[in-house]
């Protein structure tokens, strides 16, 4: 059994930076962390709409029954909340990750932790938040093909699965995130959200259209555009080695002779992306690896708004 820290009492987890993050035990333990400071931050702030709705837990009204106060929320941060149980499911979320060979990868290995281990633990916040809503919630992961698939339910046991199959997950092979998205395509029998958790490394024109596919079917798409620190900003030293996991192909170069020019391609590659998908209403959002979970959650909370 993983060790398990206790996060200091004057941050919450889910803003906690991910290096911290990393060391506080397994995923299970950190997303139960992550979730319930999220929605300490929601039920604390002046917007009440999504945490008022929240299907687990809501705020104590007279009357309620004494026996289901959450004491264990009360102990953190001085309110009454009920539990709640048995809600109806309103939404069947898809969660689609990657787990390619890129995915694997950290600028600084040992501190900053890598790609997948974020998108791991954000697929694993965002499963619970939809499940304590009363949703139902898939998991399909994917490379070169898909190599785990959890069909879309409802309930305790179904967060216990996801949990343990995130954790089983490792980087390898290469990057085909059409296919995925496809294979979801056609086994899709209602309508609901699919959320892509990948650092999109992939044929981007492919990737495009598998995206509009589904958007085009009816259905709300959210994608998290995953982003080492490293990716945005060459190193600072004299020469930079540009290796590419999934071919191995190396390059090296002089970083004063393409610092500029390396920053700009990025900062281009991310508005196309923004560009070709937000105006078939495909929600994206670029995150950070070494920015702490909540800003992620955000963006999916914006995203369920509009939801309903």
């Amino acid at each position: 059994m993983d060790k398990q820290r206790t996060a200091s009492p004057t941050r919450r987890p889910d803003l906690l930076d991910p290096a911290t993050l990393s060391q506080l035990g397994g995923i299970e333990f950190i997303a139960r962390e992550v979730v319930e400071g999220f929605l300490m931050g929601l039920h604390r702030s002046p917007h009440r709409g999504f945490s008022a709705e929240f299907a687990e837990l809501r705020a104590y009204q007279a009357g309620d029954d004494l026996r289901y106060i959450d004491w264990r929320m009360y102990g953190r941060s001085d309110r009454f909340f009920v539990k709640q149980f048995e809600q109806e499911t309103n939404l069947r979320a898809h969660l689609l990750l990657d787990v390619s060979e890129s995915m694997g990868w950290s600028s600084d290995p040992g501190v900053q932790p890598t790609k997948l281990w974020y998108a791991k633990h954000l697929a694993a916040s965002l499963a619970l938040i939809l499940l304590r809503q009363g949703d139902s919630v898939g998991l399909l992961a994917f490379h070169d093909t898909i190599v785990d698939r959890v069909q879309a339910r409802g309930g305790r046991r179904q967060w216990s699965e996801l949990a343990r199959r995130l954790t089983a997950l490792q980087a390898t092979g290469g990057t085909s995130a059409e296919g995925a998205l496809r294979d979801l395509a056609v086994r899709l029998r209602r309508a609901g959200l699919v959320v892509l958790l990948s650092d999109l490394l992939v044929n981007t024109d492919e990737t495009l259209t598998a995206l509009k596919f589904l958007r085009h079917h009816g259905h709300e798409v959210l994608v998290f555009h995953l982003l080492d620190p490293g990716e945005r900003e060459l190193p600072a030293a004299s020469e930079a080695r540009f290796y590419d996991p999934e071919t191995n192909d190396e390059l090296l170069v002089s970083v004063a002779d393409i610092r500029v020019e390396y920053r700009e391609a990025v900062a281009d590659a991310l508005e196309e992306w923004k560009r070709k998908l937000q105006p078939h209403g495909i929600d994206y959002q670029v995150i950070d690896t070494d920015q702490p979970l909540s800003l992620a959650l955000r963006a999916y909370l914006r995203k369920r708004e509009r939801l309903g």
